[in-house]
Parts: C-alpha cells; sequence; structure tokens
C-alpha cells in the first residue's frame, strides 16, 4: 500500500507542480502570470494577476508538498480548493466530461487529493520520516473542510465580482 500512496502522489503532486509552473512561469507550454490573469480577471478574480499568482502558487506548491508528503493535509486542502475553484469558474458550465471543457479532470485532482487527505501519505514520505501521524478521518474532514471554506470565499468574492460587473454594464470585465 505504501509504494501504492507514493505513486499516486508522486503522479497528481508533480502533474499540479507543472500545472502551477505554467500559470506562474509560462513553462511547459503555459502563458504566465499576465495572460493567465487576464484570463482569471474575465472569470471574476480580480486582481488578475494576483489570483494567477494565487493559483499558481496554490497548485505548484500543494503539488509539491503531496509529492513528497508533507503536511499532507494541508497540501490536499489546497488542491482541491484550487479545482473546486477552477471547476466553478471554467468547466461546470460544460458538464462532466473534459472532451467538453468540463469539469473531470479538476473532480479528478481534487477527489485524489481527498482520498490521500483520509489516507495519509503512507511510510514513503516526510511526513513519516518526521513521525507525524496526518492520517484517519479527522485529518481528512480537516482538509476536505479547509477546501470547502476556502474555496467557497474565493468562489462569492468571484460572482460577487463578477454580478457588479452585470449591475455596471460593464462590457469587458477583465477591464476592470
Amino acid at each position: 500500500m505504501d509504494i501504492g500512496l507514493l505513486v499516486v502522489r508522486a503522479v497528481i503532486g508533480l502533474l499540479l507542480v507543472g500545472h502551477g509552473a505554467q500559470k506562474l512561469f509560462g513553462w511547459f507550454g503555459g502563458h504566465g502570470l499576465t495572460t493567465t490573469g487576464k484570463g482569471l480577471g474575465a472569470l471574476g478574480y480580480r486582481p488578475g494577476t494576483f489570483f494567477a499568482f494565487v493559483a499558481g502558487a496554490t497548485e505548484a506548491g500543494g503539488g509539491l508538498l503531496l509529492a513528497l508528503g508533507l503536511l499532507t493535509p494541508l497540501a490536499a486542502a489546497a488542491i482541491m480548493g484550487t479545482m473546486l475553484n477552477a471547476a466553478l469558474s471554467a468547466h461546470v458550465k460544460n458538464g462532466l466530461w473534459l472532451t467538453n471543457g468540463g469539469y473531470e479532470y479538476t473532480l479528478v485532482l481534487g477527489g485524489v487529493a481527498a482520498g490521500l487527505g483520509f489516507t495519509g501519505p503512507g511510510a514513503y514520505s516526510l511526513d513519516h520520516a518526521a513521525g507525524w501521524a496526518f492520517a484517519g478521518t479527522r485529518w481528512g474532514l480537516f482538509a476536505v473542510a479547509l477546501a470547502l471554506v476556502i474555496g467557497m470565499v474565493t468562489d462569492l468574492y468571484r460572482r460577487r465580482n463578477l454580478a457588479v460587473d452585470r449591475r455596471s454594464g460593464l462590457a469587458d470585465p477583465s477591464a476592470a
């Protein structure tokens, strides 16, 4: 089981490090902070560049922590919260399947992070090496609750910005 947890953590964690690096630095075919910020601004995350940095740093940082098995409940919460925002802002309207731009991928990443929040990182992790027992229902619920609170507060802020745009008749919300 411990080798399986290591494989899952490494694959998901390192993919998220890369995904965050796309936003932060434009690496791996990404758009970097400025262009990502314009896109996030249009979705209601303002200031866009700030939220591009937060999203990129959360993905990369949460992914790195997950891959290392370090502070696993916080890593899981960071990933779940970021995937919740990605799903709500850009993918839910397209349905489930990724082929239609849906939330399938964000659901998989968030679901794996939630599972790891409950199971813990396993023996091949820095948490285990430090003697920290971040596993079980209590830690999983902590991670899920933290992700939901931060994710929903962020989404409500985004939705408020979009509502203000609609009321003011702003043609290009990213210009705000």
